[in-house]
Parts: C-alpha cells; structure tokens; sequence
C-alpha cells in the first residue's frame, strides 16, 4: 500500500471517530433534555411526582391535557391530583374516569390526592374503583390521632396502593408511599431513603435552586414530590 493510500486511510478513520464524537454528544444533549427535574434520568422505579393542589389554580377538564404535558415535558411519571378538598369531592366520577385515561395515555400514573382540614370529613367512597394508581392522603392539619385512623380505614378497605404527604418527620404511619414535605432549608435534614422528599417551587430562588433541590432529593430519598404545578408554571421553569 502506498503512503498516499495509507493517509488516506487514517483519514476516514478520522471523519468516523469525529461523527462518532458528535453522535456521542447529540445522544447527551437529547438525555438532559430528556431528564426529570433535576437533570437525573429516571431509574422506572423512582416516583417523580408532580402535585395539582386545586387551591392555588385550579385544574380541570378544560386544561388537565395542558398539565399533563407540562409534567411530561419536565420528566415527572407521577401526578398526585388534588380532587377533594375540605370535605368536598371536586368531580364527578365519569370526569374521574376521564382524568385516568388520559394520564395513562402519557404513560403517567395518577393518584388522586384528598386534602383534609378537620376531623369530621371522610374519604369519599366512590373513587376507590376510578381505575386510578392510588390514593395519597394530605392531612397534616389533622392530629395523629385522626390521621391514623383515616390511614387504617384507607388501607382496609381500598384495593390500591396508598401514599400519605405530611410535614410531620415522626409520623407513625407506613403507606406504600410516604412523602415527607421538605419544604423549608432545615428540612433536608430529614431527607433519607425509606422516604419521598418534597420540593415546594414558591419556595426556591431561581431554576438553579430549583434543580438542586429536586437533584438532592432523588440523590438522597427514594423519589421526590414537587408542590406544585401552578407554583411551576408561574416561575417559568
């Protein structure tokens, strides 16, 4: 083979190891963008739940599809959807109904989120058979003693799986998810596996602040809650 040939040769494997290098690059452009909150890929099995508090904007069939893809689009596989509030249920079934399909569409999971503020109110028995992934019950404002005796008749009585948010670190309950809201500074020190960790978006700085929080909280927890969707639209993140 002449010289000639031969340079010619080490050219093309040039040109290759070159379009490889920019392939490399594309394939991790395309994985951050691709990334849940806080630039982590998702291992399947960690939630990365988006949280609709009905409260701070309300969210329903005329714009459920729009969250669905900005949760989506921003890497959560899980909605937590508030759709009872002060013992009132929100929708009816038959929307209910239409709410699950739809996330399951997008390949997310949905577990309706029921927001309790005194003792008297009850778990509305006519969602457990809406074909939701499962019930998270918020009631911190509840003493301990309501809250375990709402969690036991949940868990005696719904065929799903169960998930509890709470800002209560000490909290004597074990639902197949328990969300601790690690809302504030000092709460990272509650953050552990065994746990869901909580990022509230009204309560960052900046998109910085914002990923960091979500990135400690998947690197140190198993999952992350963000609270909530309007909160994360209105920052713009």
């Amino acid at each position: 083979m002449s010289r000639r040939n031969r340079r010619k040769g080490a050219s093309s494997r040039r040109y290759y190891l070159v379009g490889v290098a920019f392939a490399a690059v594309a394939i991790a452009i395309y994985a951050l963008a691709s990334s849940p909150p806080g630039g982590k890929a998702s291992a399947g099995s960690e939630p990365v739940i988006l949280y609709v508090d009905q409260g701070n904007g309300a969210v329903n069939g005329s714009n459920f599809r729009t969250m669905l893809s900005t949760a989506t689009s921003h890497g959560f596989n899980t909605i937590f959807f508030q759709v009872y509030r002060s013992g009132t249920l929100l929708f009816s079934n038959g929307s209910l109904g239409r709410f699950v399909e739809s996330a399951h569409s997008q390949g997310l999971e949905i577990f309706f989120a029921l927001y309790f503020t005194n003792s008297t109110q009850t778990i509305p028995l006519s969602i457990f058979s809406d074909g939701e992934d499962g019930i998270s019950l918020d009631m911190s404002a509840l003493p301990v003693g309501a809250q375990i005796t709402l969690f036991d008749y949940l868990s005696s009585n719904y065929p799903g799986r169960t998930a509890i948010t709470t800002t209560d670190p000490t909290l004597p309950l074990t639902p197949d998810l328990l969300v601790l809201e690690t809302y504030a500074p000092g709460d990272q020190q509650y953050i552990h596996h065994g746990m869901v960790a909580g990022v509230e978006v009204a309560a960052t700085s900046s998109r910085q602040d914002y990923d960091q929080q979500v990135g400690y909280a998947l690197r140190n927890s198993d999952g992350v809650m963000v609270f909530d969707y309007h909160g994360l639209v209105k920052a713009g993140y």
